[in-house]
């Protein structure tokens, strides 16, 4: 498990804040953007923004 949390610049396919949290959870990325999926689908609206905002807040991997 890493220490801290950066967007991923391999595993991408936005912003790079899934694979980087699949990195830091030591988990798929691929099971984490579909319960992503799921919840954005299913009505949490908010995990929505919160992905909008972590786009902007957590570093890119290296920086």
């Amino acid at each position: 498990m890493k220490t801290k949390l950066y967007r991923s610049v391999k595993d991408r396919k936005l912003g790079g804040v899934l694979g980087g949290l699949a990195d830091y959870l030591n988990m798929d990325s691929s099971l984490l953007r579909i319960i992503f999926i799921v919840a954005f689908i299913g009505g949490v609206g908010s995990i929505g923004w919160i992905y909008l905002i972590w786009i902007f807040i957590v570093p890119n991997e290296g920086e």
